[in-house]
């Protein structure tokens, strides 16, 4: 892997881990126009470089996340039960994800099912922006252990690259009755603990395997240019739902599909 193929991974890792459009099928897509096979190396590279997005939701959440572990200690009871919601609604995707990861991998790790889910997912964005419900709802102080385990049900569905798993939680808080800036922030603070466990089980998996195939600089620089672009567009992203919604996310979907659909008639992918 070049240096500059690393940075520009990097950055499409940061820009589109929180946006609704699927960091993991907008990564597998870019290798494979870049002329990086599909690997365990190569996926596990799209994975372990989350890292970064992971420190950049940290350091923009660190006071909600102070309070989670003040919780933890007994100091916080909202932190403590905020804490306890998250664990509660990690279980289905951890459970999900270490049974099925050979599986998801060997089946949907493709142009055509990543097309799919970005075209699904499009159509579930407009079919929400219509119920125009964003800003009705819940606050996160409100949520119960019950309705966290329902959006953790639903985070599964984004094991499926190309659905979002910003996108499948946020919808998900939404539909537990949460208002919309409510199951953003819960969507990031799950992603912490989703992403970090996502990441150490691929680091740990196929580290050696990934280090061997593109050394340790280039995972570095992944890790930096994600980091930096996940602080850009998470701050971008809650300011633009709170002022707009959903609906351009949709088109940025249908967009990225059409391309990949015209790259694969063309014999590019």
């Amino acid at each position: 892997m070049e240096l500059w193929q690393a940075l520009l991974l990097g950055i499409v890792e940061g820009l589109t881990e929180y946006l609704p459009v699927s960091s993991t099928g907008h990564l597998l897509v870019t290798q494979r126009i870049l002329g990086i096979p599909e690997s365990d190396a190569s996926n596990a590279y799209a994975i372990a470089i989350q890292a970064g997005a992971i420190v950049a939701v940290l350091a923009l959440y660190r006071k909600r996340v102070g309070q989670m572990a003040l919780g933890a200690i007994g100091r916080d009871p909202i932190g403590a039960k905020l804490a306890m919601c998250v664990i509660v609604a990690f279980l289905p995707a951890a459970i999900v994800g270490f049974a099925l990861d050979d599986l998801i991998e060997s089946v949907l790790f493709g142009p055509w099912p990543i097309v799919v889910a970005w075209v699904v997912g499009g159509v579930v964005i407009l079919w929400f922006a219509r119920t125009k419900r964003s800003q009705e709802g819940r606050s996160l102080e409100e949520l119960g252990w019950r309705a966290a385990l329902a959006i953790g049900a639903v985070q599964c569905i984004a094991m499926w690259p190309g659905v979002s798993r910003s996108l499948a939680t946020i919808l998900g808080g939404v539909a537990v009755g949460l208002s919309l800036s409510a199951a953003v922030e819960f969507s990031f603070l799950l992603g912490l603990v989703t992403l970090g466990a996502a990441t150490a089980y691929k680091s740990l998996q196929h580290g050696a395997t990934m280090l061997e195939a593109y050394g340790p600089l280039p995972v570095a620089i992944g890790f930096v240019a994600a980091w930096i672009a996940a602080v850009v567009s998470v701050r971008f992203m809650v300011g633009w739902l709170n002022e707009r919604g959903l609906g351009i996310f949709a088109w940025w979907r249908f967009g990225a599909a059409a391309i990949v659909v015209a790259m694969i008639a063309a014999g590019m992918l």
